[in-house]
């Protein structure tokens, strides 16, 4: 009897890690307009590089929520601080493909998601007049005011969400987006880059 429990304590003990380590069950990206990670998807051809594994999850760029005050370290935000998808911290020289905007225009992002998750919000940055799109983000790169902060109350999202936003003035060229989806029950939320130019 002794030998059952005691057998049962170190399963239970064991369980527990393996719980915490399992990632949120939930994925999702830009996919319009073009996030990187939607530009390498497996079914796209729009980089002439090769983006090693986000090609085959774009769904998956998932990091460390709090963003800006913590989250991923500068110069891997577009990765989610995520070392597996470093290709979309990488900026070639100024290369990703941009998405035209005008500064006052509404724009539409659309979110895909592989599964659903409590969501706690979504809040878009934007770098600021002057980046030099020939180096990796960083927060000070960004208004680290969000341009649009969209609550969510821990509902889940569905398979498609769409959110407009006025397009902020004050830039010329070459800008980055930074999407974050802050997850309501997990301590981690998704990073989504967008290149656009003014």
């Amino acid at each position: 009897m002794r030998t059952r429990h005691l057998v049962g304590a170190v399963a239970a003990a064991l369980a527990i890690p393996l719980t915490l380590a399992v990632p949120a069950q939930s994925h999702g990206y830009i996919t319009t307009p073009p996030s990187r990670a939607a530009l390498c998807d497996a079914d796209a051809s729009a980089v002439p590089w090769d983006c090693g594994d986000i090609q085959w999850e774009p769904q998956s760029v998932e990091g460390p929520k709090g963003f800006p005050a913590s989250g991923p370290s500068d110069g891997t935000i577009c990765a989610g601080g995520n070392a597996r998808f470093a290709e979309l911290d990488d900026p070639h020289g100024g290369a990703w493909p941009t998405t035209p905007v005008t500064a006052g225009q509404r724009l539409t992002f659309t979110w895909r998601f592989t599964a659903r998750h409590a969501t706690t919000d979504f809040r878009y940055y934007l770098t600021k007049p002057g980046y030099d799109a020939s180096q990796p983000v960083t927060r000070a790169d960004l208004d680290l005011t969000p341009f649009l902060v969209v609550p969510y109350g821990g509902a889940q999202v569905p398979s498609t969400l769409s959110h407009t936003a006025t397009v902020p003035t004050g830039r010329t060229g070459h800008q980055v987006v930074v999407a974050v989806w802050t997850i309501a029950d997990t301590g981690n939320a998704f990073y989504s880059c967008t290149d656009v130019q003014f």
